[in-house]
């Protein structure tokens, strides 16, 4: 059994935010139905190279345990197969522009009004509710990055802001899309009622800037960029060993003395400028005038089996196919192989969420496009004629 699995999800969702969430739902086994154009279909189908078999790395990183049925929403027989459908749907993902739905006759309103248990989750840029003149903008992670504070907090002091290397607006609203259609989905089932869950990447970056967001309202200081160091923990940033790169985090007091005796220079602990986490911050440069040649002058494995017998939080820095590699991961399972069909054995990322009795599982390679329209059509209720002729017409693909 999983946990997920007598839900069915109608999926309008594309690129990546509304894609990430509706695979973290179907890997925990609901059944989603992506909903796709003709001619085209999701646009990262199209984003590379690199493709595999023709197939993008972007779109089968993201549209697993999905099937595919491409049809065009803009012709009445299209949207009537998917009301059909969504009428008896448990949850509705979309992240189209705000108000492009309710002009298809689909949007939050009319669609819980034939379906009233229905949940609708909308992703978007800036949210459905809010200054029109923004919830009408399209939502870019680049632009959300900047417009969300991100980038002012990323990169080098004296350098210019950076986005983070992962696109975190459309991968944050992604999960809070999940964390909100589950809770709707457990309101359900105390009051028998769907509801329209309204995400959007701006409030999803604003909550993560977390300890940052406190840090500006407390004191009325705005953060800037300090590069890979901590505000208000020192030392907690990556060094530069004599063989390359690598991370100390010292948490507290108790950590940084014992940093202090791994490293042979245990007099730092006992200076009264670096005594407490408080006194660190505020000598922060002159401390990490000390460490940079202390750490670089041993190689990076070197300190990482000194820090790691004396407890003290450390790690390499590696890149994104050492980090796949890793023991750890491949122990949990995090890197899985599935069989595409036209692609072949296609190596994915495994489901992050580990439950002990009701584990999800990779069932379903991505789809090709429209590879289960016409069982989608007949399941709609459509005659073999009628799915004949909207083939003949373009409406499906």
């Amino acid at each position: 059994m999983l946990p997920l699995d007598d839900l069915l999800v109608i999926d309008l969702t594309r690129v990546l935010s509304g894609p990430f969430a509706t695979m973290q739902l179907g890997d925990l086994g609901a059944r989603v139905i992506k909903i796709e154009r003709p001619g085209g279909g999701d646009d990262t189908r199209g984003f590379g190279p690199p493709f595999l078999a023709g197939e993008s790395a972007y779109f089968l990183a993201v549209n697993r345990n999905k099937e595919s049925v491409s049809i065009d929403l803009a012709d009445p027989r299209g949207r009537e197969a998917v009301a059909r459908m969504l009428a008896r749907a448990d949850v509705l993902v979309e992240n189209f522009r705000p108000g492009v739905l309710d002009r298809l006759g689909l949007g939050p309103a009319q669609t819980l009004a034939r379906n009233p248990r229905l949940v609708y989750a909308s992703i978007s840029g800036y949210g459905h509710a809010g200054l029109p003149s923004f919830s009408s903008r399209p939502g870019y992670d680049l632009i959300l990055q900047g417009v969300g504070g991100v980038m002012s907090v990323t990169g080098e002091p004296d350098g210019p802001p950076l986005k983070a290397g992962l696109p975190i607006a459309d991968l944050a609203a992604g999960l809070y899309a999940v964390i909100g259609v589950l809770t709707a989905l457990h309101a359900r089932g105390r009051t028998g009622r769907g509801q329209h869950v309204d995400v959007s990447m701006l409030d999803g970056l604003i909550s993560i800037l977390s300890y940052q967001a406190g840090l500006a309202l407390a004191t009325g200081v705005v953060p800037g960029r300090m590069g890979n160091a901590h505000p208000t923990i020192v030392p907690y940033q990556t060094f530069r060993a004599r063989d390359g790169w690598l991370n100390i985090g010292c948490g507290n007091d108790a950590l940084f003395r014992s940093f202090c005796q791994a490293s042979g220079h245990a007099n730092l602990a006992g200076d009264p400028r670096y005594r407490t986490n408080a006194d660190r911050v505020r000598h922060r440069d002159a401390l990490l005038a000390e460490l940079g040649p202390l750490v670089a002058a041993r190689d990076a494995a070197d300190w990482l089996a000194a820090l790691e017998a004396a407890g003290v939080p450390c790690g390499p820095v590696l890149d994104v196919g050492q980090a796949l590699a890793h023991p750890q991961a491949a122990a949990r399972e995090m890197l899985r192989t599935i069989v595409h069909p036209s692609a072949g054995e296609i190596r994915v990322t495994g489901v992050p969420v580990r439950l002990a009795d009701t584990p999800g599982d990779l069932r379903l390679p991505p789809p090709l496009l429209g590879e289960h329209t016409d069982a989608f059509l007949r399941e709609a209720g459509l005659s073999n004629e009628e799915i004949a002729a909207m083939r003949r017409d373009g409406v499906a693909e």
